[in-house]
């Protein structure tokens, strides 16, 4: 899918050394060079500024080191979704999972119900939380894979596939380590006095629309700032860096190394459970229901 020399180059700007990408690439350092080489050649391109301190990348070589890693991330995820493809028709369940919205949730649940499906087999599909594309990825539903599980009453979402709930997950508060609540194990409401809220816009959720109108009415000291429609690793990065406190949720404790989630007085939460297609086949659909019944026990 890719040039797998991208993946010597990179090797080389990490180490900033021939001979120690050669130890890491398990190759030898004369091996490197000429793979250098053969990719300075067929990109016509001077990759590589090579002294006697070291080397390191040249203006053109750093634009490329960037885009790499995206064209490397970028060409493993789609020979994942072409692959889930060839699986779509037989005996495998496939499962998208991501940073914001991973696979374990239904890997806990398919052990407990997967009595019924003995011949079937799991097959885990990446897919990107990015906010511009997340809405493209939720209504390949039922062809890129067959389930997702995670936080959802999106309007925008629900228009595109059927969910089934399976739970709620509490409404947390996030803030940078460094900040004055971060050491605090729960919140009171008016602990956020005077801070700035980031949460989604209104207009989509319905559950992020009570809690604005709410603190709106009875806690109008809290300034509520928009973020975009639907969260990705942007909106932990725009907490982590401006020192505000973030909206969030108990499953999300551990997706920002810089962040501390922490619990707050209130009953705040949000539905989460399994999303799939409206127009999913017969095995998909027997799935859900095994799943329903399991649940309402």
């Amino acid at each position: 899918m890719y040039n797998h020399l991208l993946d010597t180059f990179l090797a080389v700007c990490d180490c900033k050394s021939f001979t120690k990408a050669a130890k890491q690439l398990y190759i030898s350092p004369t091996a490197v060079m000429k793979q250098i080489n053969q990719l300075e050649k067929e990109l016509d391109l001077k990759l590589i500024e090579r002294t006697h301190a070291g080397v390191t990348p040249t203006s053109a070589g750093a634009s490329i080191y960037q885009d790499s890693k995206f064209i490397i991330d970028y060409s493993k995820k789609a020979l994942a979704a072409a692959k889930s493809r060839t699986l779509a028709y037989d005996t495998t369940f496939c499962v998208g999972t991501s940073l914001l919205n991973p696979a374990k949730p239904f890997l806990d649940l398919w052990y407990q119900v997967n009595h019924d499906f003995s011949g079937y087999k799991l097959h885990l599909v990446p897919f990107n939380d990015d906010h511009n594309g997340i809405l493209k990825e939720i209504a390949l539903l039922g062809e890129k894979f067959d389930f997702l599980i995670g936080v959802c009453d999106s309007r925008a979402w629900m228009s595109l596939c059927s969910f089934l709930q399976l739970g709620r997950y509490k409404k947390m508060i996030a803030v940078p380590r460094d900040h004055r609540l971060a050491g605090k194990k729960k919140l009171k409401v008016e602990d956020l006095h005077g801070e700035t809220l980031l949460m989604v816009p209104a207009g989509d959720s319905g559950t992020n629309d009570f809690i604005r109108n709410d603190l709106t009415l009875h806690h109008p000291e809290i300034h509520i700032e928009d973020t975009q429609p639907f969260f990705d690793m942007s909106v932990f990065n725009r907490c982590a860096e401006t020192g505000n406190v973030l909206l969030t949720i108990e499953c999300w404790q551990n997706v920002h190394p810089g962040l501390v989630s922490i619990a707050v007085d209130w009953e705040y939460s949000i539905p989460y459970g399994l999303l799939y297609a409206n127009d999913a086949p017969e095995d998909v659909m027997r799935f859900v229901k095994t799943v329903e019944a399991f649940v309402n026990l």
